[in-house]
C-alpha cells in the first residue's frame, strides 16, 4: 500500500536558494528590496506630508469598511469553524515535525510566548476602555441597546469577549498551523508562500509567491505598528498620570525610540535569550496584576462578571457574527470590522512566530492550546479589568463614572486610581505595556526577517535590526502624521493592510485542509498513524 500513495508535496526548492548576499547579508532578491522600499517610502511620505497621509488613510479605511464589512465577518466565521473541526478530525493526531518530533520548549514557556505575541499591548489598552465604551455608548452600543442599562452592561462584556476570543485566535491558528505543517513536515521554507504549494505547486517559488510574501510583510509591519502606536499612547498617558510628564507626541516619540533601543538589545540576544525571557516576564507581571485586581478589587462583582461575560459571549456569538441586516451597523463597522482587520494584519507575524516555537506538538494539541486556552484566560482578564471598571461606574466612583471615557489610553489608569496601591499598580501597568511593546517588536522583526530572507531562520542579525528600526519608524510616523487623531491613522493602516490578506488566508485554509488530509493518508500507508 505504501507504494500506491505518492507524496504530492515534494519540492527541490531550498530555503534561501534565490537569496543575494550584499555586504554579508542574506536577502531574498525580490521580497526584501520591494518591501523595504515600500516601508521607507511610507515613512518618509507620512513625515513629509502628514495631512495628505491622514486624509488618504482615513478615506481608505472608510471605503474598505463600508464595502467589505461582510467579507471580514464571514471570513472570520469560516476560520473559527475550521479550527473547531480540526480539534475533532482524525488529522488531529498528526505531529508537527514528524511523528517522532519532540517539543523544543516547555508547555509553560510555549504558552507564554504565543500569548504574549498574540495579544500583548491590546489587553492592557482595551481591557477597561472597550467595556466602558460599550456600556456608556461612547461610540454606539451592541445591537443599539440603551446605554447604561443592565442589558448594555451584559452585552458590553459579551461583545468585548467576542472581539478577543475564538475569532482572533482562529485566525492565528490557521496561519501558524499552515506554516508549521508545510515547513516542519514537508521541508519547505518557513514563509507564507509555502502554504500555497497545494494550489500553485512549484510556481509558488516564482512571482506569485513573491507577491504573497510581500503582502504578508506589509500586513505584518502595519499590524505591528498599530499595536506599537497603541502602546506608546498608553505608556505616555500612564507616565503623565503618575509623574505629570505630559502625554503629547514628543513623549510618545521618545517612548518609541527608547523601546526600539531595548528591542534591539533583545534581538542581539536571540530567541532563547531575548523573546523567551521577555515573554516569561510578561506572563509573571500580568499574573501579578490580574490576581491583585481580583482580590483587591470588587471580588464578588468580578466573579459575577466572569459568568456574565461567558454567558453573554456564548448566547450572542451568532448574532455578533452576522454581517447582514444589523441595527447596530455603525457600531459593528467601527469596532468588529476594525478588530478583524487588525487580527488578520497581525496573523503573518503571530502565526509565523507561533509556528516557530510549536514544533513537536500534535495538530489537536496545537489548535486546542492556541484556540481554547487563550480564550479562557482572556475572559478572566477582561472580566477582572472591565468588570472592575463597570462596577466603579455603577457605584459612581472615580473619573470613569463622572466623565466617561475622555481619553482611551488613560482608561486603565483611571480604573487603577480607585484600587489600593494605585501608584504601584499603575507603574506595573506601564512596565507591562513596555515589555509587551518590546516583545512584539522583537518577535515581529524575527518573523519579517524570515520572510524577507526566503524562509531562512538563521539570517544575519543585522537584517532583524533593520526591521526593528523600521517598525518603530512606522509607529512614529503614524503618530506624527495622525496628530491629534493618531489613533484613527493607526487604525486605518490595520484595516487597509488586512483586506488583501483576508483573501490569502481563505486560500491558505483550503491548502491546509488539503495538505493535512493527504499527510494522514501517507502516514496510514506507512503504518505510522
Amino acid at each position: 500500500m505504501g507504494d500506491v500513495i505518492k507524496d504530492e508535496y515534494q519540492t527541490d526548492y531550498v530555503a534561501g536558494q534565490d537569496n543575494i548576499n550584499p555586504f554579508g547579508l542574506d536577502l531574498h532578491a525580490p521580497v526584501f528590496p520591494i518591501t523595504a522600499i515600500l516601508v521607507v517610502v511610507f515613512v518618509i511620505g507620512t513625515l513629509m506630508f502628514p495631512e495628505a497621509a491622514k486624509e488618504l488613510l482615513d478615506g481608505a479605511k472608510l471605503d474598505i469598511i463600508a464595502t467589505f464589512d461582510w467579507f471580514f465577518l464571514l471570513s472570520a466565521n469560516i476560520f473559527v469553524l475550521v479550527c473547531l473541526a480540526l480539534i475533532v478530525m482524525p488529522v488531529g493526531k498528526i505531529r508537527l515535525g514528524g511523528m517522532d518530533a519532540k517539543p523544543e520548549f516547555s508547555t509553560l514557556s510555549w504558552f507564554a510566548m504565543l500569548f504574549a505575541a498574540g495579544m500583548g499591548i491590546g489587553l492592557m489598552f482595551w481591557a477597561v476602555a472597550e467595556p466602558v465604551a460599550y456600556y456608556t455608548g461612547w461610540f454606539g452600543t451592541p445591537f443599539d441597546v440603551a446605554a447604561n442599562s443592565p442589558e448594555a452592561r451584559d452585552l458590553a462584556m459579551g461583545a468585548t469577549m467576542y472581539h478577543w476570543g475564538l475569532h482572533p485566535w482562529a485566525v492565528y491558528s490557521i496561519v501558524a498551523l499552515s506554516l508549521a505543517f508545510f515547513s516542519f513536515n514537508k521541508g519547505m521554507p518557513l514563509t507564507i508562500r509555502s502554504a500555497f504549494f497545494p494550489l500553485l505547486k512549484d510556481k509558488v517559488w516564482g512571482w506569485p509567491g513573491h507577491i504573497i510574501d510581500i503582502l504578508a510583510v506589509v500586513a505584518t509591519i502595519f499590524g505591528l505598528a498599530t499595536s506599537l502606536g497603541f502602546g506608546a499612547q498608553q505608556a505616555a498617558s500612564g507616565l503623565n498620570y503618575l509623574f505629570d510628564t505630559g502625554s503629547g507626541i514628543n513623549i510618545q516619540m521618545a517612548i518609541i525610540v527608547g523601546v526600539t533601543a531595548v528591542a534591539l538589545m533583545s534581538v542581539l540576544r536571540g530567541l532563547d535569550g531575548g523573546v523567551k525571557i521577555l515573554s516569561n516576564i510578561n506572563m509573571s507581571l500580568a499574573g501579578i496584576l490580574l490576581f491583585f485586581i481580583i482580590f483587591a478589587g470588587p471580588t464578588m462583582s468580578i466573579l459575577e462578571t466572569l459568568w456574565v461575560t461567558a454567558s453573554s459571549y456564548v448566547t450572542n456569538i451568532v448574532s455578533f457574527s452576522n454581517p447582514f441586516g444589523r441595527d447596530d451597523e455603525a457600531w459593528m463597522r467601527g469596532w468588529t470590522v476594525f478588530y478583524w482587520a487588525w487580527w488578520i494584519s497581525w496573523s503573518p507575524f503571530v502565526g509565523m512566530f507561533i509556528a516557530r516555537v510549536s514544533k513537536g506538538r500534535t495538530v489537536r494539541e496545537f489548535v486546542t492550546a492556541v484556540l481554547i486556552i487563550p480564550t479562557v484566560i482572556t475572559s478572566i482578564w477582561m472580566s477582572s479589568f472591565g468588570g472592575s471598571a463597570l462596577e466603579q461606574i455603577d457605584q459612581g466612583i472615580g473619573a470613569l463614572a463622572e466623565n466617561g471615557i475622555t481619553e482611551v489610553s488613560l482608561a486603565t489608569f483611571q480604573m487603577f486610581a480607585n484600587l489600593p496601591f494605585t501608584g504601584i499598580l499603575s507603574f506595573i501597568g506601564i512596565i507591562l505595556v513596555l515589555v509587551f511593546f518590546i516583545t512584539s517588536s522583537d518577535s515581529g522583526s524575527l518573523v519579517i526577517d524570515s520572510i524577507t530572507a526566503g524562509g531562512k531562520t538563521d539570517a544575519p542579525t543585522a537584517q532583524r535590526v533593520f526591521w526593528v528600526v523600521m517598525e518603530g519608524a512606522i509607529a512614529a510616523a503614524l503618530i506624527f502624521g495622525g496628530g491629534a487623531d493618531a489613533l484613527g491613522a493607526i487604525q486605518a493602516t490595520a484595516v487597509s493592510a488586512g483586506l488583501p490578506f483576508t483573501l490569502i488566508l481563505l486560500i491558505m485554509t483550503w491548502g491546509l485542509l488539503k495538505g493535512l488530509t493527504h499527510e494522514r493518508k501517507l502516514l496510514i500507508a506507512k503504518g505510522e498513524l
